[in-house]
């Protein structure tokens, strides 16, 4: 699978991490410091959510999570200890990493979204899933944008049939905000 996010902006971005997040196993700052180090592995790295669909996955957290701190999957095999995660990636270095980072606001980062991938591992149900919480959060957020619209709307009318022009210019800011 060719990375649409190149090696420089992945680099970048696992620098950031470093810096800003403190890891729960000190191993894991080792083992992203040897994989910035290696343009090729680097070249393989993929960041996602739901890591443990793939074949060859790292999942690392902070200590701002609540999340286990540090898994490694290959295939059927789980192992927490980063040091055979290394071996393994040592080995391998032409297979994909899957990496999952764990660490709060990681949705909001825009360090994080710009590297995030999306998942090709994904059972077909869960991406299904995604699409389908996706659209009802487009639908409730519509609706609690009209119902405040509503609410607004009722509030300038009562402004208007009491002269409170104060009332209204503030109200009147509020809709066009919406």
């Amino acid at each position: 699978m060719s990375s649409s996010v190149s090696v420089v902006e992945k680099k970048d971005f696992l620098k950031w991490f470093l810096k800003n997040y403190q890891v729960k196993k000190r191993e894991c700052v080792w083992l992203l410091n040897y994989l910035i180090s290696d343009e090729v592995l680097m070249g393989n790295v993929h960041f996602v959510e739901n890591a443990e669909f793939c074949p060859k996955a790292l999942v690392i957290s902070t200590h701002c999570v609540e999340n286990a701190p540090f898994r490694f999957y290959k295939h059927n095999i789980i192992t927490t200890d980063p040091e055979k995660s290394f071996h393994d990636i040592r080995l391998n270095q032409d297979e994909p990493i899957y990496i999952q980072l764990n660490f709060k606001s990681k949705n909001v980062s825009p360090q994080f979204v710009a590297v995030l991938e999306e998942n090709p591992f994904l059972p077909e149900n869960m991406a299904a899933d995604k699409k389908y919480s996706f659209l009802a959060e487009m639908v409730l957020d519509e609706s609690f944008t009209r119902f405040k619209r509503d609410s607004i709307l009722k509030q300038i009318d009562e402004a208007l049939d009491q002269n409170d022009e104060e009332t209204f210019q503030n109200l009147s800011k509020q809709l066009n905000n919406l």
